[in-house]
């Protein structure tokens, strides 16, 4: 089977290259927001995060290094049946695994939250160790919302069913319910509000372990990131976050998604922008 049946093409991310088969890292979109629980309009994270990407340069004065020679592919967005969660989340499971045959690195642009469900499921069977870093506003944590076991808001959760305990830390937490603490309490890593300084100290125990990263967006603060589904004030600045993503490169990534940008809720596309730049700073450090 080939991971192209699954996808269609986009415009490319800027300065992605042409061979998928000499690429490290492998760029795809899942425009997928069926369970998005109070604005709508993730679908459109991928191909605006693309389009602004443009206004970028390919330099990084943060990194002082340049996507001009990193090896990365853009492989467009999935092809996924609108309405079905289902099999919209066993399709991503599909491309997820062909894509680790091929020995690549995936960079999931969603989407809403769920779609890190199938990915890391996936990762997480060729890396049984598999830790999860989480970037969030909110835990998601939940057994079920509004009576349904597959939402953004249960992602978590189900992640940790096929992880073993502990190998999730979620940093940035400011939002959830009292069961959700109580949980990852028992179960997870939970630093709440705060995002670089946890990180910062766990870094160390964590770099010679496989890491997949989730990053919602929402975990910047809305004033530097209005552009979402959920948002929630008193996050991070977008220079914390930029500061915490040129860390990645010490870590033995594995896997990494980047979601819930709502580019109709931000017509600044600052929103975007944010999202873009986090790419290129995660493809530099990594290519």
């Amino acid at each position: 089977m080939n991971i192209f049946e699954h996808l269609h093409y986009q415009d490319r991310f800027l300065n992605a290259k042409d061979n998928y088969e000499s690429s490290k890292l492998v760029i795809m979109g899942v425009p997928m927001d069926f369970t998005v629980s109070f604005r709508p309009g993730t679908r459109f994270g991928p191909q605006k995060i693309r389009e602004v990407s443009y206004g970028l340069e390919s330099y990084s004065v943060y990194a002082d290094d340049s996507l001009d020679d990193k090896s990365f592919y853009d492989a467009g967005d999935l092809d996924i049946p609108f309405g079905n969660v289902e099999k919209s989340l066993k399709s991503i499971e599909t491309v997820t695994e062909l894509c680790l045959k091929d020995n690549k690195i995936p960079l999931f642009l969603g989407g809403e939250h769920l779609v890190s469900y199938p990915i890391v499921k996936k990762v997480a069977e060729k890396y049984p160790d598999l830790i999860v870093l989480h970037f969030d506003a909110h835990a998601d944590l939940r057994d079920s919302f509004f009576g349904e076991k597959l939402s953004h808001a249960t992602v978590l959760r189900r992640i940790s069913e096929h992880l073993m305990d502990k190998h999730i830390y979620h940093f940035g937490i400011r939002s959830g319910v009292k069961e959700e603490f109580v949980y990852a309490k028992e179960h997870t890593h939970m630093f709440p509000i705060e995002v670089k300084a946890p990180f910062l100290k766990v870094l160390q125990d964590i770099k010679d372990k496989p890491v997949y990263i989730t990053l919602d967006i929402d975990v910047v603060d809305p004033a530097f990131a209005p552009g979402t589904g959920t948002p929630e004030p008193g996050g991070c600045s977008s220079q914390e976050i930029l500061d915490v993503v040129g860390h990645f490169k010490e870590l033995n990534v594995v896997g990494f998604d980047l979601v819930e940008v709502s580019p109709a809720n931000d017509l600044s596309d600052r929103t975007a922008l944010l999202a873009a730049k986090i790419l290129r700073e995660l493809i530099i450090g990594l290519g």
